[in-house]
């Protein structure tokens, strides 16, 4: 169950769970839900990763960022066939479905798949055949950005870049990096995210989860971030918070991942309310929401309460995550349209 968020006013619960909705920031393999990694597991019985799904939470339960790493790792090991790949993409977009996410950009790592073996155009077959079926059967628009798992180096990096701008599926918007900031600096990433958006991809790093805003200024200034994912210290620098505000540069906010991974002490000292007060695009995702005992819906709640938002503020919130897309301005100006009929009519309900 997602961790509850108290609140006696449970319409706003409601107005939430029926409020179309995009997400940025979410993680293909760390999507799966329970009943699907287990499913994985009973596939694939050399897995240490636990079969019974109400044994998950117990093995989603992190000490540390590194922990994290390291389970969600042992997560990634279970997708080891093109049909693996295509039963989560899809199965994480039926997950989006019922929260009403009417788009999302699915955060992909292909070098984790394809160095375990599986064929680099198989799995783009699967994950393209995947985003065809959900947007047809389940009304969910998916679009990919391909990440390097940065603690997997350089060669990491030049294998994603290959497979971003040599295959380049239909449904690739954009690149990123991910994994452990710690040791692992931004710059020198820059020659695979320059041939990136050379070849049309934008920018979408993380930066600012587990190290300071130096690291969010180098996503900037050396890989050209158009978003930050995280980007949570950003706050220790006034400089840097007027930066991302007058440039319209947004946050990917995942409240509850950060308390998951402790990147954040306490959900009370989570510094959206201070990125907002800035002025900063702040958008509101659930990064790997079965891992973290959430979804988006609870995020929305989370959010709510951190920043004593009404159903009108909630409707902003998820228009902010409209214009920090990268869907068409025809899909983005239908989708603003859908939240303000939506929200016109529950409050004249």
């Amino acid at each position: 169950m997602c961790p509850a968020y108290d609140d006696p006013m449970t319409d706003l619960h409601s107005f939430i769970a029926g409020l179309p909705k995009a997400e940025l920031h979410v993680h293909h393999v760390g999507s799966a839900s329970p009943r699907i990694v287990a499913e994985l597991a009973a596939r694939h019985p050399d897995s240490k990763v636990p079969t019974d799904p109400d044994a998950l939470a117990d093995y989603f339960t992190f000490t540390d960022f590194a922990h994290f790493i390291e389970v969600y790792l042992s997560v990634v090991d279970l997708v080891r066939t093109p049909e693996d790949v295509r039963l989560l993409t899809y199965e994480v977009a039926r997950d989006m479905a019922r929260q009403n996410i009417r788009y999302a950009e699915l955060t992909i790592t292909p070098y984790s798949s394809t160095r375990r073996g599986i064929d680099e155009r198989a799995f783009m077959a699967a994950i393209e055949d995947a985003r065809k079926a959900a947007e047809a059967e389940l009304g969910v628009v998916l679009r990919w950005c391909f990440d390097i798992p940065g603690e997997a180096g350089l060669e990491a990096a030049e294998e994603t870049a290959r497979l971003a701008v040599e295959l380049h599926p239909e449904g690739l918007v954009s690149f990123g990096l991910g994994g452990p900031e710690i040791g692992v600096p931004r710059p020198q990433f820059k020659p695979y995210f320059d041939r990136a958006r050379a070849a049309g991809l934008r920018s979408v790093p993380h930066a600012g989860e587990t190290t300071g805003p130096e690291t969010v200024w180098d996503a900037l200034n050396e890989l050209g971030a158009e978003r930050i994912g995280h980007g949570t210290s950003s706050v220790k620098d006034p400089a840097l918070l007027a930066h991302l505000a007058e440039h319209r540069i947004a946050l990917e906010v995942c409240p509850t991942s950060n308390i998951a991974t402790r990147a954040v002490e306490r959900l009370e000292d989570h510094p959206i309310k201070r990125m907002v007060e800035a002025g900063v695009l702040v958008t509101i995702n659930s990064d790997d929401p079965p891992m973290f005992g959430t979804d988006l819906n609870n995020e929305y709640a989370v959010a709510a309460r951190l920043l004593d938002l009404d159903e009108r503020g909630l409707a902003a919130l998820a228009k902010n995550a409209v214009e920090a897309s990268f869907l068409d301005e025809t899909g983005k100006a239908r989708l603003r349209e859908e939240i303000d009929t939506y929200t016109e009519q529950w409050l004249s309900a």
